[in-house]
């Protein structure tokens, strides 16, 4: 492996499953709170399988893995949702717990949360 490669987000976090586990972590962190759950509401079992897929192959794409990415953009997926600058915070809390839950280090979290903020613009309304 190059070492380009080895410095990659996706690989310091420990790749596809590593990413896939959070993600099963944060889902049901974000589905579960009394603020948030109501993006949830009213979604089949199979929308909800769909938008985890997507959650994980866009985060392993923009950390550097090689997974292909097929969905909307985040401005497109999440116009109209109404998502407000305290739903912003109250997802940023979860995330940050669900990061250290599997002891994330420090330089990885924070490349994570910087990520993740560049892509409030096109999601807080």
């Amino acid at each position: 492996m190059m070492m380009s490669e080895q410095n990659t987000l996706y690989d310091r976090l420990g790749g596809y499953d590593a990413i896939a586990a959070v993600v099963n972590n944060l889902l049901p962190r974000l589905m579960s709170d009394s603020q948030l759950g109501r993006f949830w509401e009213n979604r089949g079992d199979d929308g909800i399988a769909r938008e985890k897929q997507l959650l994980i192959d866009f985060l392993c794409a923009n950390a550097g893995g090689a997974v292909l990415y097929t969905g909307r953009d985040n401005s497109t997926s999440h116009r109209g949702m109404g998502i407000s600058e305290q739903d912003w915070t109250c997802f940023i809390s979860h995330l940050k717990d669900t990061l250290n839950h599997f002891q994330v280090p420090d330089s990885e979290k924070g490349d994570v949360l910087t990520f993740i903020e560049s892509t409030k613009v096109d999601i807080v309304e």
